[in-house]
């Protein structure tokens, strides 16, 4: 395995996929890099498809850590953000939260796989590769994504928006 190859090339879809886990991109980039540091140190081996996977795989169960020990320092920052200089501008973050902020809550109502699934296919896996990230037949990821994505449809509804919920 060509480490630099294979970094340059996973890297972007990881920190995409983690920061939707997380909401927090500077987590995001840290859980990112631990998974690739964590694969520089065992030398895993294998194909392109089984790399992806175990770097999902990987990256989701350090996520799942983050999340269990760091809930409470989560909520501080939260509660008291630090911008840093050259932020974007305040219209501008009013304007991405209104857009953020009812997706993340659409996807807070989700089951822990059914969010993981959608933000992999989100994110361009195949399903094959879903299959192998979740633990799951590849037979199967069909049905548990139409699922997903119907379970996100009922809860999301956009500013301004309605959706028909009795499908």
């Amino acid at each position: 395995m060509n480490f630099e190859l294979t970094f340059g090339e996973q890297y972007p879809g990881l920190f995409r996929y983690c920061h939707s886990l997380t909401g927090d991109p500077d987590l995001a980039d840290d859980l990112a890099q631990e998974t690739f540091v964590r694969l520089y140190d065992r030398r895993v081996g294998g194909t392109d498809e089984g790399l992806r996977a175990w770097l999902f795989r990987t990256a989701t169960h350090l996520v799942r850590d983050e999340h269990r020990a760091g809930e409470s320092h989560r909520r501080l920052l939260e509660a008291h953000p630090v911008r840093p200089e050259g932020s974007e501008p305040p219209d501008e973050a009013v304007q991405r939260r209104e857009r953020v902020v009812p997706v993340r809550e659409a996807l807070g109502h989700l089951t822990e796989r059914e969010r993981e699934i959608l933000l992999m296919r989100h994110g361009g896996f195949s399903y094959r590769e879903i299959a192998d990230a979740v633990g799951v037949a590849p037979s199967s990821v069909g049905t548990l994504l139409a699922r997903a994505e119907r379970n996100f449809v009922n809860v999301y509804i956009a500013p301004g928006e309605n959706y028909d919920t009795s499908r």
